[in-house]
């Protein structure tokens, strides 16, 4: 594989590179699907907002989280919740009171305790949006990104993430992907995802973003995008590529702070352009805002979220996208630095947004908009423009035809035998064997029958999943193994790494689950402590893939990557390790030496097989 996607190569790149000459930026595309309309629906669309008070307008630019199972009747706890940081007592309160025209659900709001629950919840909200005098049906959105950033768990199916799903390089089955988590989304009641990811992660340090993207090669990163948006949107929900314009270069978490990307414009076209380009050629639904500064882009240092010439100037106007723009949550610091909650709508929806995304006060947010309106800072015709954008999208999806969604669809879609099954296959391919030097691997039951699973156990990522040395000891064990999970966390300490030593005495072979393993992490020492029982140890990386490059010198006996540490994966790679699937998975981002990030320890694509 060339070495042009790794970070040093790209980001020492000197030809100047051109919208108009190299990417094509002055031919703008169509219109995306969900938000493309004909005359008479824009004639009728129209009609809505020429009905709609000030109020109502300004209300469906916003998309907000609420609290509870149910639209009608929380838990009294989310109850309390809601009054607390909302003023509402109900998610159907909350439509009332702010004529909101979206609501994301979260896990931690427990808006997502069962498909049937999700299902009821979404029709709920729908009666009380129709409730209101226009009738308007609602955006619900999500984060389902699958891997790491997953809303929905089991029994609904959970599917590779996308650094997965780079490691496998099948557009097919990515598109595939796609369509199964769309398609049990649009039974649940939920229309718009935010996901995929079109970052190209090019920084092993980047703290928020790192398997989330598809890899560190922009070609391939817009393929893999290219293909999640047809899945997605092919299955009936709108989907969001983020984080323009690129999240994948960055040493700090927008969630706590503000990064600064110092690319050029060049390497922004080199680098992070492309998959953005390449989801609005898909027929994009929406995109989201990235919490970051790229003076480069404009060097006034606004956030993008909040920057007129990167929305406006390069989103709008240069790669020629009309279809939903929604910001990153603007409870997020990232976005909070630079101003206060009563400007940043307000500044967001001057450089070219449509959507404001989860205000960490409503009413603070929504009034100052309102405010802004009034006293001519923004004009009505402009609210009117993002309004016209969001019912696009909203009878692009149907959702003025019918909003709701059934039980029997839920029975019928939702973690179904066929969807699980592709999930397994597709896992399978993922699984990327990146060291073998004695050649251990497959383990045969006939001669390392015994194991030890030991290692990190994070919490799922949905809630319903793991812990993932439980998970892998239980596959191992329907393979026909004797396994033994113990858990020793992501910073073992010397009583729990000398417990993993005695447990390990007997044993035929040790797997170890790693998580993001540094320099001077104790996980480390853990797998020196058990390579020295003379027990052969295999690795298996259940995040980033970048572990092995501090296990190299270890002793080691095998090392993989699964990218993720969902049941769906760890179950693939322990089917890989007992050889009844091949490793076919490849690394879609480079490996530095550990000791010296300027050499790579193992290239794009590499991957071993059996």
């Amino acid at each position: 594989m060339p070495h042009r996607t790794s970070r040093r190569t790209l980001l020492t790149t000197t030809a100047a590179v051109t919208a108009a000459a190299a990417t094509g930026a002055l031919t703008p595309p169509a219109l995306a699907s969900a938000h493309s309309t004909n005359a008479s629906t824009d004639r009728r669309l129209r009609r809505i907002i020429a009905g709609m008070s000030l109020e109502e307008k300004v209300g469906q630019l916003f998309v907000m989280r609420v609290y509870g199972h149910s639209a009608t009747d929380p838990d009294q706890a989310d109850i309390d919740a809601n009054l607390k940081e909302i003023g509402v007592r109900t998610g159907a309160e909350l439509i009332s009171t702010y004529h909101v025209g979206g609501i994301i659900y979260f896990t931690w709001a427990r808006n997502t305790r069962d498909p049937h629950q999700i299902a009821d919840l979404s029709n709920g909200l729908q009666r009380a949006a129709l409730a209101e005098r226009h009738r308007v049906p609602l955006l619900v959105s999500t984060d389902q990104e699958h891997g790491i950033v997953c809303r929905v768990g089991e029994p609904a199916t959970l599917l590779p993430g996308a650094m997965a799903l780079g490691a496998g390089g099948s557009r097919s089955d990515t598109r595939r992907a796609a369509w199964i988590a769309g398609a049990e989304l649009a039974a649940l009641g939920i229309n718009q995802n935010y996901a995929p990811d079109a970052d190209v992660n090019v920084n092993p340090a980047n703290p928020v973003i790192g398997v989330r993207s598809f890899g560190s090669d922009p070609d391939a990163v817009a393929d893999l995008v290219a293909a999640q948006v047809k899945g997605y949107q092919g299955a009936g929900v709108a989907s969001t590529a983020k984080h323009f314009p690129g999240h994948g270069d960055t040493n700090t978490d927008s969630h706590t702070g503000l990064p600064v990307i110092n690319h050029t414009r060049a390497q922004w076209e080199e680098l992070d352009a492309p998959p953005f380009r390449a989801a609005i050629r898909a027929r994009i639904d929406s995109i989201m805002t990235a919490h970051i500064v790229v003076p480069a882009l404009d060097p006034s240092e606004d956030p993008a979220t909040l920057s007129r010439p990167i929305l406006t100037g390069i989103l709008r106007e240069e790669l020629g996208y009309d279809g939903v723009v929604v910001t990153d949550s603007l409870g997020m610091e990232g976005v909070r630095t630079k101003y206060g909650d009563d400007r940043v709508p307000v500044l967001a929806l001057l450089a070219g947004v449509d959507q404001l995304l989860n205000p960490p006060n409503l009413s603070v947010a929504w009034n100052a908009v309102l405010e802004a309106v009034r006293s001519g800072e923004i004009s009505e015709e402009r609210i009117e423009e993002s309004v016209l954008r969001i019912l696009r999208l909203k009878s692009g999806l149907g959702l003025f035809r019918d909003p709701f969604v059934s039980h029997r669809g839920v029975e019928r879609t939702v973690g179904s035998r066929a969807h699980r099954a592709a999930a397994d296959r597709i896992a399978e391919r993922t699984t990327t064997l990146l060291a073998d030097p004695g050649s251990l691997l497959p383990l045969s039951r006939r001669s390392h029958r015994n194991l030890l699973v030991v290692g990190a156990d994070p919490a799922s990522p949905s809630g319903t999943t793991g812990p993932p040395t439980g998970t892998l000891a239980h596959a191992f064990g329907e393979l026909g193994f004797s396994a033994r999970a113990l858990s020793t966390g992501t910073a073992p300490n010397q009583a729990k790494i000398d417990e993993a030593v005695a447990a390990a005495e007997g044993k035929d072979a040790v797997v170890v689950a790693t998580y993001n393993v540094t320099a001077s992490s104790s996980q480390r020492t853990l797998v020196t402590a058990l390579v020295a029982t003379g027990v052969p140890v295999v690795t298996v990386a259940i995040r980033n893939p970048y572990d092995v490059a501090h296990l190299t010198g270890t002793g080691v006996a095998a090392s993989l990557a699964a990218y993720s540490w969902t049941d769906v994966e760890l179950r693939a790679a322990a089917r890989v390790i007992a050889g009844r699937a091949e490793p076919e998975g490849t690394l879609p981002v480079p490996v530095q030496h550990a000791d010296d990030p300027a050499q790579v320890l193992y290239p794009v694509g590499h991957g071993l097989s059996y």
